[in-house]
Parts: C-alpha cells; structure tokens; sequence
C-alpha cells in the first residue's frame, strides 16, 4: 500500500488483527523485515519503507530524512489509519526513531519495544564526529555502489555473530539488503543518522508508558547502552537474549518472537 505523507510517498503493509503495532525497521531493512513473526494472530501489523528503503520514495533533500520529520509522518499515518495509540516496536535505527516517536508524541503510544537501539549521543562533539564519518560512508557508498557497500557492511564487528546464520538465510538477507538504492541508503545515513538526530536521554524520564529493552548477549555496546537507558525509564524492562548479537530478531527468532509477545499480552488494553 502507498500513502502520502507530508509530501513523500509510503509504502506500508498492514496484516493480522487487534490493538495496532508499528513495527520499525533498521538500516538497509524493510517493512518485510517482521512478516514472518506471530504476532499478527492478535495485533494489527503496520509495517512501514522508511524514507530512502525499500519502496517508500527516497526524498531529494536531507533534511526530509531528520527523525523529527518522519516521526511527523508516522503520527499522520497513525491518523489517516484512525489509530489514536500504538504499540511501537524498533530495531536500531528503527529504534531510534521509535524513541523519537515516544517523545514526541507520547499520548499515541501505549507500549515501547526496543532492539538493540540509543536514545542518541549525549554531546554535540560527539554527534560532529559521528556525522563526519557518516558522510564518509554516504560519499563511499554513492561512489561504490549498493553491492559493493552492502559487502562490507555485512563484515563489520557488529554483524559478527550473523556468520553463524544459515547459509540460505544469509543469502536472504543479502538480497534484501541489495533491493535498496545507494542514493535511499546515502540520504537515511547523512539525515537520519546517530549522528544527525537529536539526543532524547533527557526525555527518557518522561516516558509513562512500558518499555521494554532488548539487548542481544553478543553485543556489548549495547548491552551498556540499554542498561544505562533503562536506569532513566520509569518503566522499563530490560531483557537480554543470549546467543545473539545485535540483530536478535534474525539470529534468534523464535526467542525474540516469544518474548515481545508476552510483554505485548502482559499490557494489552484493560490490562494492569
């Protein structure tokens, strides 16, 4: 399905039934990134290209990737949808921008659920040195191409523990990842980036609804990240996933399916 909003064209998926659950996805992702998980047997899915992904369009300008512009556009969706309140759930970059969401506009949100994801960088210094290299990578990925860069992503730290995946599943994710465009990819890296967004960890005290923070054993970073996120939640429910790295969704889908359906059920509307 294709929706227009605030000038740039969505692509979305809706599918299953009950309470309304925006799922997120992360960088080099796609809407088709949650359809495989159970939850759509008791919540109504939307699954959303975020700009510069998959068939959403891939806007001209960097600032119309900046997390406050599209977190705009999710609460026009949510409306055009009739949706007034939304379990939220985001992986990475899509936690991000599930945390953005949170903040500002808290009143639509009844749950958060967060993968392996941060509130921002606390300082200006350190978000200067973020987007530098960010712009690097944007420069290189435009110079070399989508197959190219997605070949070296795949081979950073972070993705570590997806060598263990089996082969057929690798390949599956490769080709995901290749169906995005250099100039989408280019655009979400230099405006939506950790770097280019704006810190929420003085929001995060301020969140009244539940949370609940995923953190995959293998990933150390933000494994701390997460902990630290969690002192400041009101609300929060920290949980880490063992033998996973920082895409627990892809590397242990059945735990990480069980898990976010529990605390889904545990806060289902006219529940305590």
């Amino acid at each position: 399905m294709k929706v227009e909003l605030h000038g740039l064209v969505y692509a979305y998926e809706m599918y299953g039934e009950g309470e309304p659950l925006l799922v997120l996805h992360g960088f080099t992702g796609c809407k088709e990134s949650w359809r495989s998980f159970s939850w759509k047997t008791d919540y109504r899915v939307i699954a959303v290209d975020l700009p510069g992904h998959g068939e959403t369009e891939t806007p001209s300008h960097t600032e119309r990737y900046a997390m406050e512009q599209v977190a705009a556009d999710l609460a026009e969706l949510l409306t055009i949808l009739n949706i007034d309140k939304v379990h939220v759930l985001g992986y990475s970059m899509g936690g991000r921008l599930a945390i953005a969401f949170a903040c500002l506009y808290p009143e639509r949100v009844r749950t958060l659920v967060l993968e392996n994801c941060t509130a921002g960088l606390e300082t200006k210094a350190e978000r200067e040195v973020r987007m530098r290299k960010d712009e690097e990578l944007a420069k290189t990925l435009l110079q070399d191409g989508v197959a190219t860069f997605i070949e070296k992503w795949e081979r950073i730290p972070l993705f570590a523990s997806q060598d263990f995946l089996p082969k057929e599943r690798k390949e599956q994710l490769r080709q995901q990842r290749l169906r995005n465009s250099a100039a989408g990819l280019a655009g979400s890296l230099r405006g939506m980036g950790t770097g280019a967004q704006p810190s929420f960890w003085e929001e995060l005290k301020h969140l009244r609804m539940p949370v609940l923070l995923l953190s995959g054993a293998y990933d150390e970073k933000f494994f701390h990240i997460l902990s630290r996120m969690k002192e400041r939640l009101p609300y929060g429910q920290f949980v880490q996933i063992s033998d996973a790295g920082h895409a627990i969704h892809v590397e242990q889908p059945e735990k990480f399916d069980t898990i976010v359906r529990e605390f889904l059920q545990s806060h289902k509307e006219g529940i305590s």
